[in-house]
């Protein structure tokens, strides 16, 4: 397995359960971290809480691509090079069809799947320099099953999926690993603001969920974790 100590690591999503989580479990191992969220606060708090520099902070909405500009610059400036790219951001939109609005719809895509795309944009050439890099995102479980009222959220997901299966293809002679990990039910903030009767005690923990990017942060340079499924022992829906 590969050493996360002095691997220079961006975390998207970072002030979330899970990126908060993840945050702490790469400084602990000794990770160059650099972290984004739309809090500044949380994500100055954050970073004080974990030997972060401010220079490696970054606020701001990402769906915006001149935001996205800005953060590859800033990254630079602080981390020279970029080893591992994590995205642990994301917006859930649970709502039967009637229910969905074409802004509910366009906002999961802009979230879900617009914002990968441009940070792979952004960051892939100086992967490609080096020729080594790896990139996880987070498509969860509806990304591969739908489930009632989830059109939106599926949607994106299964469109982030499949563009990073084609991402995939264009790296195959470079060392530049990609890795989906379909996560069902987390038990994080991201349910706070969804109408839909769950048993969030059955789901997975925010901090099991973060030590499962954890895990893949150390996968061999030879091989790659393509797929990895993590879902609750028991069903949590009701």
């Amino acid at each position: 397995m590969e050493q996360i100590k002095g691997k220079k690591i961006l975390v998207i999503g970072a002030t979330g359960g899970i990126g908060s989580n993840l945050v702490k479990l790469l400084s602990n191992s000794g990770a160059q971290l650099f972290i984004t969220g739309r809090n500044e606060s949380k994500l100055l708090a954050l970073a004080q809480a974990n030997n972060i520099p401010s220079t490696a902070v970054f606020a701001g909405d990402l769906t915006n691509e001149k935001t996205v500009d800005a953060l590859k610059e800033k990254y630079f400036n602080s981390l020279q090079q970029i080893d591992v790219l994590i995205n642990a951001s994301g917006l859930g939109i649970i709502k039967k069809l009637e229910s969905l609005t074409p802004e509910d719809f366009m906002k999961s895509i802009h979230v879900n799947l617009w914002v990968p795309f441009l940070l792979m944009k952004a960051f892939l050439p100086a992967m490609k320099e080096t020729k080594k890099g790896l990139v996880i995102h987070i498509p969860g479980v509806l990304g591969k099953v739908p489930m009632l009222g989830a059109a939106a959220y599926s949607a994106s997901k299964y469109g982030l999926n499949g563009m990073m299966q084609s991402i995939r293809e264009e790296l195959k002679r470079t060392d530049i690993r990609i890795t989906n990990i379909f996560m069902g039910g987390v038990d994080s903030p991201f349910w706070d603001t969804i109408e839909l009767s769950v048993q969030r005690e059955k789901m997975i923990t925010a901090e099991e969920a973060a030590k499962a990017i954890w895990f893949l942060c150390q996968q061999p340079t030879s091989a790659v974790i393509s797929e990895m499924v993590l879902q609750p022992f028991n069903h949590q829906a009701i």
